[in-house]
């Protein structure tokens, strides 16, 4: 039997059916509203580009049409002095400029893996094992290959560990290090 509701001098008849209609018609649009966002923000706008990074006295003013010139800074623990490492090339060896102890592995390793680890799309879809592998953070600016590099990496889980674990020289490891210097 439907509940009588009073408003003023009219009556009402407000059947069960008709309110989980209206609950069901709700949820509905807020659920499509939600779906007109843009996959990687909360608000629905568009992602709004990140500032470039600071420039400092070693760094390149203008990309090189080729080759890579990367300033890298380590930070071994929260507080500590930051370690600062640059990497300089135009071909297959390192220039004197280079400053880590390898930097012929530190190459090797940003010319294998540094595609995909500077300009990395964000994955959904990636799952990341819950483990911590230490404080260190690193932040690499600069060029690679005429593009412009503002990257950071940290241990703080599988998947950052794993990105650390494949750039470890240009963290200042030796070839088949962990990056810890």
């Amino acid at each position: 039997m439907p509940k009588i509701y009073s408003l003023g001098n009219s009556v009402h008849a407000l059947s069960p059916r008709i309110a989980v209609a209206a609950l069901l018609l709700c949820v509905v649009a807020v659920v499509s509203g939600c779906a007109q966002q843009q996959p990687g923000t909360a608000t629905g706008t568009a992602p709004v580009p990140a500032a470039p990074p600071a420039s400092s006295s070693s760094a390149v003013a203008t990309p090189p049409a080729e080759g890579i010139d990367l300033t890298i800074t380590l930070t071994e623990s929260p507080g500590a002095t930051p370690r600062t490492f640059r990497l300089v090339a135009n071909g297959s060896t390192p220039a004197p400029e280079s400053t880590l102890p390898d930097s012929a592995a530190a190459l090797a390793a940003v010319e294998l893996h540094g595609e995909k680890m500077f300009f990395a799309l964000p994955d959904p879809n990636r799952v990341c094992t819950e483990q911590y592998g230490g404080p260190q953070v690193a932040v690499v600016t600069g060029w690679f290959h005429g593009r412009e590099v503002n990257a950071s990496f940290s241990r703080t889980d599988g998947c950052e560990i794993s990105r650390w674990t494949a750039l470890a020289p240009l963290f200042g490891a030796l070839a088949g290090g962990t990056g810890a210097v």
